[in-house]
């Protein structure tokens, strides 16, 4: 795999097109903004999702989720020219380590998507959040 750099950064296009939480101190878009600083955070009650549209088709080889007090988590993936028609891609329990951001990798073999759509179905707490996320293609 030949690293493309992260088409879930705003620079490389990507936006923020449905976010189930609103905080204004902690917008959606800080996911993807690419400064370690920031992050989007939950404002409650599960689950909680989002969608990440990505600038055209990719072909995504892995994703990486930098993220707090998430239990469980799905991601689906959508090749649609608009934010539907979501196929599930996987789904895991992240494992929590008290005062540390978790840091979940996983490897796709090589997925056509323009759409990501994280869903949170619960935390380890009332409130989670996602400092970042990113995906790498497959060239």
């Amino acid at each position: 795999m030949t690293r493309a750099g992260n088409l879930c950064l705003s620079s490389a296009g990507a936006r923020v097109s449905l976010a189930t939480s609103s905080d204004e101190r902690h917008p959606a878009e800080r996911m993807i903004d690419g400064n370690p600083e920031t992050l989007w955070t939950t404002t409650g009650m599960f689950p909680q999702e989002f969608i990440i549209s990505m600038n055209g088709l990719q072909k995504v080889g892995k994703i990486t989720l930098e993220s707090s007090l998430v239990r469980s988590l799905k991601i689906y993936t959508s090749a649609s020219k608009e934010a539907t028609n979501f196929e599930p891609c996987m789904e895991r329990e992240l494992e929590h380590v008290e005062g540390q951001f978790q840091t979940e990798e996983i490897t796709l073999p090589g997925v056509q998507a323009i759409h990501l759509r994280f869903v949170i179905l619960s935390g380890y707490d009332h409130f989670v959040s996602i400092r970042s996320v990113s995906a790498e293609s497959t060239i």
